[in-house]
């Protein structure tokens, strides 16, 4: 790809693309951010970004991917609870599959060269065999939100191939770190680092030792940088223009909860409750093929992006 100065971040007021946001500029890009600011943030967008405040399923945002001579469209803006999408799946694709749907129109007329999607290497994965997870294991999404991620890689490829519109997909695991919404369903980490700021209790569902991989945000920021400037040349499948963003390390929620009560000092009460329906037992997946073809591997350590995380806590409680 030549030429690579303007990038399109959708979700850029959001907790992982505002991140991106901030991570393309300091590589000398030019950022717009296109957000309808539903949960993200004004304060988020990053100085030096422009801000379009739009629906992704708008006319609006077609005709800004189409008209804005962008390289790159870096697509984060999506419904992200898998509690919605189980009660409204409709909602859930008209955002997640709709709204991807009307940007790939505007990117397929506005010479983009370069799509890069934020998925997911938890739902997409779901349970389909032992973590780490490689990028051609088992697909078994087990909610509407799994279902939407993986059939936009599906809709994402079919538009690389028809328009010769290069595309590479991020499976992100667990994304944790500063912005994150402590009164979200996920962000496990922002949610034990709130009650804890507040005394507890902190709530552990189930046994606890359902483990995650968690993964600190501006590494995510920094593979989508690389994935940018990845050539898909050669990519046929869509497990061949996906890379896995994540640790490889299995920690447990017990575990994770230790980690956080050490790190803030403090002693707060952990209150057990029953498991969750549908709840994975384990994730984690393989991050060797991002190492050799992007050049990206994790650099911060969990303990250390929970220090960071906890510090940002303290210091944005009201």
């Amino acid at each position: 790809m030549t030429g690579v100065t303007r990038v399109l971040v959708t979700g850029g007021a959001g907790f992982i693309g505002s991140h991106v946001a901030e991570a393309y500029l300091a590589a000398g890009y030019e950022v717009t951010v296109i957000d309808d600011l539903s949960s993200g943030k004004k304060r988020n967008v990053p100085d030096g970004a422009e801000l379009v405040i739009c629906d992704i399923c708008s006319e609006e945002a077609r005709a800004a991917v189409a008209s804005g001579k962008f390289s790159v469209l870096n697509h984060h803006a999506a419904q992200t609870d898998v509690r919605v999408s189980v009660s409204d799946p409709q909602l859930d694709a008209r955002t997640n599959l709709i709204g991807l749907l009307n940007l790939l129109e505007g990117a397929r007329h506005g010479g983009i060269e370069k799509v890069v999607f934020a998925s997911s290497g938890g739902v997409v994965y779901g349970e389909s065999g032992s973590p780490p997870y490689k990028e051609d294991a088992s697909k078994v999404p087990l909610s509407p939100y799994g279902v939407s991620k993986l059939a936009s890689e599906y809709y994402i490829s079919a538009y690389s191939h028809m328009y010769d519109v290069p595309a590479v997909s991020l499976r992100y695991t667990n994304v944790y770190g500063p912005r994150q919404n402590p009164h979200g369903e996920a962000g496990v980490v922002a949610i034990f680092g709130e009650r804890i700021d507040r005394g507890g209790p902190i709530t552990i569902f189930g046994d606890g030792k359902q483990t995650r991989d968690y993964i600190f945000v501006e590494d995510v920021a920094a593979a989508n940088v690389a994935a940018s400037e990845w050539s898909a040349v050669g990519a046929e499948t869509v497990d061949d223009a996906a890379f896995n963003i994540g640790t490889g390390i299995e920690t447990s929620v017990n575990e994770l909860a230790a980690i956080m009560v050490e790190i803030a000092g403090v002693d707060v009460p952990i209150r057990r409750a029953p498991a969750r329906t549908g709840e994975l037992q384990r994730n984690a997946v393989a991050n060797d093929r991002a190492a050799r073809e992007l050049g990206w591997s994790p650099r911060v350590k969990l303990e250390m992006g929970i220090q960071q995380t906890y510090s940002w806590v303290i210091e944005t409680a009201p």
